[in-house]
């Protein structure tokens, strides 16, 4: 990726402008000091397109060395393909990338590593072949080893099943087709920790709104109230339109084998793949909510601070205190100082 081309598109800019631009960030040259003294190396940009520029250049410059770090660890497994090759380099995000890591990435012990241990991965290929002739309890029959725990057919096949869920799981492609489902048909839902407890927060004791749909100051302030432990938070999705994505693509026959594989799938989506997808949403709209905060302050501040002043107005300015008095000063119409006081009006009775 020629990442000073893809800033020029995604800003609208000229790629002059963001070959200077990149250039004097590093040469360790800080935002405002570009904004003040390069204008003209810059076109003029403002701190804030600059801001927004460097917030971009440092993801996409993390997102190229986050690519190069997966290839080679794929690679030192000897497990890389030209399809996760060209997968790795056609991404453009690093939830991208790390979905399609996630089947390499070692993994702490799960249900799943114990089931592979135990020698069960055999089983659960044989059942996602889901082939009419295979009988999958009998089949299971030969892996019951007490040694490893596995007294019957059904702890075999639940091994199975364990290792078809996390695979399932581990799919790049319906992660983020899930992902971007919920994004477009998830609902934001809140309810009271307490129902009894008031507090600021009692218009969301009840609350439920489309994901598209929440407000930036709603996502804050729902971001408060769980903090706060008045508020329980959670994304919501129609099970059955997410599963349903899941078995077009994992169940191919109706045998015993696909009714096995769709139990696993289910399983897959509801203990594994949804619960990191509501973290990643909830995460990625917390962000996005303080971000946009942030601009808004930016934008108000900015206003406030290049109103004009009261043109031949005498001011009276009033810093309150309460332990030490409010410190008060007057400035004549040209802003000079003509006193300063502190006075005390919730002070003692001998104070002034």
């Amino acid at each position: 990726m020629d990442i000073n081309k893809t800033l020029a598109k995604e800003f609208g800019l000229r790629q002059e402008q963001i070959d200077n631009t990149v250039a004097l960030i590093d040469d360790d040259k800080t935002i405002p000091f570009i904004a003040r003294y390069r204008k003209e190396l810059t076109g003029s940009l403002d701190d804030q397109i600059l801001r927004e520029l460097y917030d971009r250049l440092m993801y996409l410059r993390n997102l190229e060395k986050r690519k190069e770090e997966v290839t080679a660890a794929i690679t030192e497994q000897e497990k890389m393909t030209p399809e996760i090759e060209a997968a790795i380099s056609a991404a453009v995000t690093l939830v991208e990338v790390e979905d399609i890591y996630r089947p390499f990435k070692p993994k702490r012990r799960t249900r799943a590593s114990i089931a592979r241990e135990n020698g069960l991965e055999p089983l659960a290929v044989l059942i996602m072949a889901q082939e009419n002739s295979t009988e999958p309890e009998k089949e299971a029959e030969a892996y019951i080893d007490e040694e490893k725990k596995i007294t019957d057919v059904q702890t075999a096949l639940q091994g199975a099943m364990d290792i078809i869920a996390e695979d399932i799981s581990d799919d790049a492609d319906i992660r983020k087709k899930l992902r971007a489902l919920a994004g477009e048909k998830g609902e934001l839902v809140s309810k009271a920790a307490d129902p009894e407890a008031e507090s600021v927060y009692m218009n969301y004791y009840e609350y439920a709104e489309a994901i598209p749909k929440v407000a930036n100051h709603r996502v804050l302030a729902l971001d408060r109230g769980e903090k706060e432990n008045f508020l329980k938070v959670s994304v919501t999705l129609d099970e059955t339109l997410a599963t349903d994505i899941i078995f077009g693509k994992y169940i191919k026959a109706n045998n015993s084998c696909g009714e096995l594989v769709r139990a696993a799938a289910a399983d897959s989506y509801k203990r594994l793949i949804f619960p990191s997808i509501e973290r990643e949403i909830r995460s990625e709209m917390s962000a996005k909510a303080a971000e946009e905060s942030i601009k808004v302050f930016a934008a108000n501040l900015r206003q406030m601070l290049l109103q004009p002043p009261l043109k031949s107005s005498i001011i009276l300015g009033l810093d309150p205190g309460y332990a030490h008095g409010c410190k008060t000063a007057v400035i004549d119409g040209t802003g000079k100082g003509l006193d300063t006081a502190i006075i005390y009006p919730v002070g003692s009775a001998g104070a002034v």
